[in-house]
């Protein structure tokens, strides 16, 4: 609508549903990918995951495991979930329906970052975490799946309409989610009247093993407009070819050759 000109956190497909009510392409632009391999679902920690053999989510209709992971003495397992608003909150929702899960797990929500203070809290306090999150984030470079913590796989793909897919992985594990690409979302007009941007949008692409590292480094502190222009300019040294290339390409585009 014209109040910003971009942003570089628009997920596909999972921001589908917003895109669509945005104005679709007739309205946005989101040519490229900032990122890719955008994993999402759930995660307890590794010592209970092993010590009872949970896999799936689906284990946690047997209140005996849901009660490992009450947080508030109601019998339930305390999900730390999703900021209220954001599109992952529809999944989840979903997925409690769907897996007959409502009765057995509270879905948590709030500021996310306050909520996964409190599961580092428990985690290095030795008690059992269960949480949502996603990749590139911060919360990986923490609490790192495989050592740390397990994912968890969901029973069957079960997502909104407006994502409706397959959500099994190319190594047959199933969390729930689809990888999802990451891509900057700009205004077309703007898009179409700065060919430089539009062409450094679409060119830009951050690893996500990048992306979690930098959060993490914001997460522990490191978050001033002076904290991050270091961290941006410490990443452009790391991939100077690569940065050169793409400015390059940028101004081609705005000269038209």
């Amino acid at each position: 609508n014209g109040d910003a000109t971009f942003m570089a956190v628009h997920w596909q497909p999972q921001h589908n549903y917003f895109f669509a009510n945005a104005g679709g392409d007739e309205k946005l632009s989101r040519e490229g990918e900032l990122s890719r391999y955008g994993l999402q679902g759930y995660l307890i920690d590794k010592a209970t995951a092993e010590k009872y053999n949970t896999t799936n989510i689906v284990q946690f209709q047997d209140p005996d495991i849901a009660a490992l992971y009450d947080v508030n003495g109601d019998g339930k397992a305390d999900l730390t979930g999703c900021t209220p608003g954001w599109p992952c909150e529809r999944v989840i929702e979903h997925h409690l329906d769907v897996y007959g899960l409502k009765d057995v797990i509270n879905h948590n929500q709030g500021s996310y970052e306050a909520l996964m203070t409190e599961v580092f809290r428990r985690f290095e306090a030795g008690e059992p975490v269960f949480y949502y999150t996603w990749t590139p984030n911060y919360v990986s470079a923490a609490l790192v799946p495989g050592e740390d913590v397990v994912w968890l796989e969901v029973p069957f793909s079960a997502l909104p309409e407006e994502q409706d897919a397959d959500t099994t992985m190319p190594n047959g594990k199933n969390f729930g989610f689809i990888a999802n690409t990451q891509h900057v979302l700009a205004n077309k007009e703007f898009a179409e009247n700065n060919p430089a941007a539009a062409r450094f949008f679409e060119s830009v692409f951050i690893p996500g093993n990048d992306i979690n590292a930098q959060n993490y480094r914001m997460y522990q502190g490191e978050r001033s407009d002076a904290d991050i222009d270091r961290h941006v300019k410490g990443w452009i040294r790391a991939n100077q070819d690569k940065w050169d290339q793409w400015i390059a390409d940028a101004k081609a585009a705005a000269t038209g050759s």
